[in-house]
């Protein structure tokens, strides 16, 4: 793994760990209904989503113009960064957290622009589909593999 991948894991282990401190349940690497894939996708205890996008160095983040879809399926988007970022890159409009492999702590809390309730049922359903699906993966991976193979 490069350096860049490494880093990338770490701030993403970082800020799912903060995320699950706030109470959140949180999934990596989740497709959204539009194909974009959300580095994680966060269910707060007031069902309220986050989107977390890890970006790790400066080059990654300027050569990114997807984030903006992100928001059309979320309460709130964040950026997570390691402590070598350049914060001032980052829209304002947008929350800011600072991770390494251990944790992290919010730096700037995110906008709060409310989901259309069609969207978060769609959603939610589709956070449970995809937990269940990987859990089920862990305890069973050769039946998984089987069911897969019928659809």
């Amino acid at each position: 793994m490069d350096a860049s991948a490494l880093r990338t894991a770490a701030v993403t282990q970082g800020a799912a760990r903060v995320f699950a401190a706030l109470g959140h349940a949180v999934l990596r690497e989740v497709v959204l209904p539009h194909g974009r894939r959300a580095d994680l996708l966060a269910l707060a205890p007031d069902d309220s989503f986050a989107v977390v996008e890890v970006k790790s160095c400066a080059r990654d983040f300027l050569a990114d113009a997807k984030w903006p879809e992100y928001r059309a399926f979320c309460d709130r988007l964040f950026f997570a960064v390691d402590p070598d970022f350049p914060h001032v890159l980052l829209p304002q409009d947008a929350g800011l957290l600072v991770a390494d492999a251990y944790g992290g702590a919010v730096l700037r809390e995110a906008p709060h622009h409310p989901l259309a309730p069609a969207r978060r049922r769609a959603l939610l359903g589709r956070f449970a589909r995809l937990a269940a699906r990987r859990l089920e993966g862990l305890l069973d991976p050769a039946g998984l593999a089987d069911a897969a193979g019928e659809s």
